[in-house]
C-alpha cells in the first residue's frame, strides 16, 4: 500500500498501476489464474462423450471434454510435436479423437496419442510419454474446474473453503442444488476493465444506493451500503412488499424444494477467488464466471440457472433475468469509468476505501501476498 498519512478511517488500495501494468497482469497470470483452481465450464456442456470445449486460462489454452468412461478431462490445448494449437474452435465434438490439424499427430479422448503418420516406424515413441499433458479437473455445482498448477492446491481448502467462509457451512449451498439446475438463460459481457475492479466492485455494496436502484427496491438493506458478504451466514432480505427476486418485485419462479425456511427470501453472495461469483435466491442461481483477456479486459459469463421443470417448460425468465443482467451492466459500467482513471498520475499512488469496503482491502492484500510469495497466501 503507497497511500500515506490517511486518516483512522480509511484505508490504501492498490496502486494505478496494478490495473493497468502489462507485466502485473502477466504475474497475476502466473501466480493467480495459473496456480489457483479456476472454473471453465458448465458440465452440462460437455454432456457426451467427445464434447469438448476450449478455454484460455491465464496465458495457457486449455482443453476439457468428457471421455469414454464419462468423467471429465482437461489438458493443454498443444499437439505434442511441434505446438500446433490442437483444437481451434471454442467448442464442439470429435467422435473418438483430436486430431492437430498441421501434421495429424492424433490423441485419444484419453490423451493417448494414437495416431500420427509414420508413427509405426517410430516404435520408441511412447504413447503416454508423448501424448496430451493432463490438468488436474474437479466437478463441483455442476461446473468444472481445472487447475494448472503441478501440485494443486486443496480444492477442498480453496474453493468449497471460500463457500463456507462466507456461508459458514457447505449444507447451505448444497440445498440450493445447483449441479441439477439448468441454464435458463446466458448473457457474457465484455467488460473494458481490469478484473480486480470487477471483483472489487461485486464485494461492496456503498455503491448500490448510488447505481442500482432496481436492486434495492428488492432488497432494501443494501441502500445502507453493507454488502451480502459483510456478515458470515447473513442473506440480504426481501423488502416486505417483495413477491420474487424480479426487477419489478413481482413473483418469482418456482421455489428451489430443498432450500431451507432460513434461507426463503433471502439473497446470498459468494466470491470464490479468483473469478467466481455466486448468486443465491429461493427459485434461482446467478453464476458468474470472469475470464482475464488482458490488464484492461475481462469477459464475463454470467449463467441464469433454474428447476428443470422451469426451462424444460419453457416459462417466462425475463423478468428475474433483467434484473440481475440490469445490476451486471450498471457494475461492469461503474468498472468502465473507473479504468481509464487508473493511468492518471492522480491514481499514481492509489485511492482510499471506507470502513464498510474493508474486506476489499483483504483482497488487496491477498493480491500483493500471491504476486510476492505464492507459496505461502492466505485464502
Amino acid at each position: 500500500m503507497t497511500t500515506t498519512s490517511l486518516p483512522e478511517s480509511l484505508i490504501a488500495t492498490l496502486p494505478g498501476a496494478s490495473y493497468t501494468d502489462p507485466d502485473i497482469f502477466r504475474l497475476e497470470q502466473e501466480h493467480i489464474f495459473e496456480s489457483m483452481w479456476f472454473c471453465v465450464a458448465r458440465s452440462s456442456e460437455l454432456a457426451r462423450p467427445g464434447a469438448f470445449k476450449t478455454v484460455d486460462v491465464g496465458s495457457e489454452s486449455i482443453l476439457v471434454t468428457r471421455s469414454r468412461d464419462n468423467s471429465i478431462r482437461a489438458f493443454f490445448n498443444v499437439c505434442r510435436h511441434r505446438g500446433a494449437k490442437l483444437c481451434t474452435e471454442e467448442s464442439g465434438e470429435v467422435k473418438r479423437a483430436f486430431q492437430c490439424p498441421y501434421h495429424a499427430w492424433t490423441y485419444d479422448l484419453q490423451g493417448k496419442l494414437v495416431a500420427a503418420p509414420n508413427l509405426t516406424k517410430m516404435p520408441d515413441v511412447g504413447r503416454t510419454e508423448y501424448g496430451l499433458v493432463d490438468v488436474a479437473v474437479r466437478e463441483w455445482l455442476g461446473y468444472v474446474w481445472v487447475c494448472l498448477a503441478d501440485s494443486p492446491p486443496s480444492f477442498e481448502e480453496e474453493v468449497i473453503g471460500a463457500v463456507v467462509e462466507r456461508l459458514g457451512d457447505v449444507e447451505a449451498i448444497e440445498r440450493y442444488n445447483i449441479a441439477d439446475l439448468e441454464v435458463g438463460k446466458r448473457i457474457v459481457y465484455d467488460v473494458k476493465a481490469n478484473w480486480k475492479l470487477i471483483i472489487e466492485n461485486f464485494m461492496e455494496c456503498y455503491h448500490c444506493a448510488t447505481i442500482h436502484p432496481e436492486l434495492t427496491e428488492v432488497l432494501p438493506e443494501f441502500a445502507d451500503g453493507y454488502a451480502a458478504q459483510y456478515y458470515v451466514g447473513h442473506g440480504a432480505e426481501f423488502g416486505g412488499d417483495i413477491k420474487g427476486f424480479t426487477v419489478d418485485g413481482s413473483e418469482g419462479l418456482d421455489r428451489i424444494p430443498t432450500v431451507s425456511e432460513d434461507q426463503d427470501r433471502k439473497y446470498y453472495a459468494i466470491t470464490i477467488k479468483p473469478q467466481v461469483f455466486i448468486n443465491l435466491v429461493p427459485d434461482h442461481v446467478i453464476f458468474h464466471r470472469m475470464y482475464p483477456v488482458a490488464a484492461d479486459r475481462t469477459i464475463v459469463e454470467c449463467d441464469w440457472l433454474y428447476l428443470k421443470g422451469v426451462v424444460e417448460s419453457g416459462k417466462d425468465v425475463s423478468r428475474s433475468v433483467e434484473l440481475f443482467d440490469r445490476v451486471n451492466r450498471q457494475d461492469f459500467e461503474a468498472c468502465e469509468r473507473c479504468q481509464p482513471a487508473m493511468s492518471s498520475r492522480l491514481y499514481a499512488k492509489g485511492g482510499v476505501l471506507v470502513p464498510s469496503e474493508h474486506h476489499i482491502g483483504a483482497f488487496h492484500d491477498w493480491v500483493q501476498a500471491r504476486l510476492e510469495c505464492p507459496e505461502r497466501q492466505p485464502r
